[in-house]
């Protein structure tokens, strides 16, 4: 049965992680054995329609933890997480993850290069489909690792979804595939809130979704 534990005491026991005792499956542990207070989380939770919303609780060298906001019908671009270790819970509503696999593509020379998973770049891309995974309250923990790494989450339902993400290292960018046209580039990442104050501006917004005209669709 998982424990009910406020913000602060989560964020608390993952600062108590270092490099060296930090793995995919203490991390994970942690997150199976805790239940987040919703009025702890309250003050990190910010709605808008137009996209979902990215909103910073912690962050420092090792971690980058946020709770992200998903109206009806919201969801990622398909993308990766520059190599690192990541972990959803979701506290509200339900979140579908669907997990792909790279098989080839016609840039591979660029993956691993100057800190990046990837400089991007590729216009012939070969993903394979894996599993979906469904997530919700006291329901599975989605983790993220280096050879699991691309995905594209998205809301199932009429209800909002309230989940929280926590990444090692700190992720400020990521690519981004679009299989239609097809390509793949880099996307820079940016906050909704920081702390529990919202950062982004209406232009903010408008420039974030207006090249995508499916609402709420960004990396």
């Amino acid at each position: 049965m998982p424990r009910t534990r406020r913000v602060d005491d989560f964020v608390q026991l993952l600062r108590g992680f270092t490099p060296e005792t930090l793995t995919s499956a203490s991390v994970l542990e942690l997150c199976q054995d805790t239940d987040l207070d919703d009025s702890s989380l309250a003050p990190y939770v910010h709605w808008n329609d137009a996209l979902y919303t990215r909103n910073l609780i912690y962050r420092d060298d090792l971690f980058e933890i946020m709770a992200v906001c998903w109206q009806k019908g919201q969801k990622t671009v398909l993308h990766t997480h520059n190599g690192q270790l990541g972990w959803m819970m979701v506290n509200r509503g339900i979140a579908e993850v669907t997990n792909f696999k790279w098989q080839g593509c016609n840039a591979a020379e660029g993956q691993n290069v100057g800190g990046l998973d990837c400089i991007a770049g590729a216009t012939e891309i070969q993903l394979a489909r894996e599993h979906v995974e469904t997530c919700g309250r006291g329901g599975p923990v989605n983790a993220i690792d280096r050879v699991r790494t691309i995905h594209q989450v998205a809301v199932v339902g009429d209800e909002p979804v309230v989940s929280v993400h926590i990444y090692s290292r700190p992720i400020d960018s990521c690519v981004a595939f679009d299989l239609e046209a097809p390509r793949c580039y880099r996307r820079q990442l940016r906050y909704y809130s920081r702390f529990g104050d919202v950062v982004m501006t209406p232009s903010d917004i408008q420039s974030l979704t207006a090249p995508a005209k499916s609402a709420g669709v960004r990396a």
